[in-house]
């Protein structure tokens, strides 16, 4: 399989991983034939990049970070979750609610148990192949992403549930915040911009007395806008003032969101939001967590086109864990441009003189699908 913008996909194309709904549930199965009908309904739904089937590289398989099992039931707890908050306001502040904190450890479970099992995973985009509400897959995303950090940084299993409830639910305080404010296709007015910012106190006083959810979910939820120079909100708390799992939130939470695609951009693909990200360093972000956080994201998603500074093209077969920016990538064509009679394999962390130069996502002269 290889990925493909959803803008260069082409009716005819068959599906090479399955589209889900917001909550879990198969909308197209894989080897689903593309039509122009289909592709402008998934364009219109928020999807930027769909893996297509390709002779050339058929062999190459995408892992996923979560069983289906687990994306599914998550997704609607998170959705069930989320849409119980949405009236919270209107109860007695004196109700709690102890069901909704057993189902988020459930699922904080479900997700532990699959990360856990593969240690050296990394962090692969979850959101290419979601017709989503972009709430839930993000925050499923965030708190993914956050946990396998957690499992790198080596917090136990205590710290992991800790961190990973308070990425499960630091943006819960959205839930109040208005429809016509969360999904302004254009630049929000500044009273919008204020009201758009009070979704990070409304999460915290939502979970705070919320028994079976730790008070520190609520903190993460306070402060995972909070940045190193005092610039963030709602407080511009600075350093070592906010939480440490609020930090490690506050980057994957930029991360997910510049890769994820919204009403108003289109999506950036990992290497340039990890840039992105890195321009903030020291004064938004903490420097060693953003190294941390480099060296476990997949900058080059498995099946995503280059070009090597030989001129060759290529697609990325596999990852190497210990050097993310040296892929192992199946050169497709030679210096020249001309498409190879037989493919072949390069790992290029043993070939230090050869790199990936350029991303082909958005290049309309893509080595055309064998028919």
């Amino acid at each position: 399989m290889r990925m493909m913008p959803i803008s260069l996909s082409r009716p005819g194309m068959k599906l090479a991983k399955k589209i889900y709904s917001d909550d879990g549930i198969v909308l197209l199965a894989e080897g689903a034939e593309l039509t122009a009908t289909l592709i402008r309904r998934l364009s219109e739904c928020g999807i930027s990049f769909l893996y297509i089937q390709d002779s050339l590289t058929d062999d190459i398989v995408v892992p996923e970070l979560l069983s289906d099992e687990t994306q599914r039931k998550a997704l609607t707890a998170i959705k069930s979750t989320f849409r119980e908050f949405v009236d919270q306001p209107a109860r007695r502040k004196s109700v709690t609610y102890p069901y909704i904190g057993r189902n988020m450890r459930q699922v904080m479970g479900m997700i532990m148990d699959d990360l856990s099992g593969n240690k050296d995973a990394m962090i692969m985009l979850m959101n290419l192949h979601t017709v989503d509400h972009y709430l839930y897959m993000h925050s499923l995303n965030v708190c993914v992403y956050t946990t396998l950090l957690g499992i790198a940084h080596g917090y136990d299993t205590h710290q992991l549930e800790q961190l990973g409830m308070g990425a499960l639910l630091h943006d819960v305080g959205k839930t109040q915040i208005s429809m016509q404010v969360l999904l302004k296709p254009g630049k929000l007015s500044q009273y919008e911009f204020d009201e758009m910012k009070r979704h990070t106190e409304r999460g915290y006083y939502l979970l705070k007395d919320e028994p079976n959810i730790p008070l520190v979910a609520a903190h993460c939820a306070y402060q995972h806008h909070e940045r190193l120079d005092g610039s963030g909100y709602p407080r511009g708390i600075r350093g070592h003032e906010i939480h440490e799992y609020a930090k490690w939130i506050g980057v994957v939470d930029s991360y997910d969101a510049m890769t994820s695609r919204r009403i108003y951009r289109d999506a950036m693909l990992p290497h340039q939001a990890v840039e992105a990200l890195y321009s903030g360093s020291g004064t938004l972000y903490d420097t060693q967590m953003l190294s941390q956080f480099r060296d476990k994201v997949a900058i080059y998603p498995i099946g995503i086109p280059v070009k090597l500074n030989t001129g060759q093209s290529a697609v990325v077969v596999d990852i190497n864990s210990a050097c993310a920016h040296r892929p192992i990538v199946r050169i497709l064509t030679d210096e020249e441009g001309a498409a190879l009679s037989a493919p072949y394999d390069m790992d290029l962390s043993k070939h230090l003189t050869v790199l990936v130069s350029e991303i082909e996502m958005e290049r309309h002269d893509l080595n055309p699908l064998p028919a």
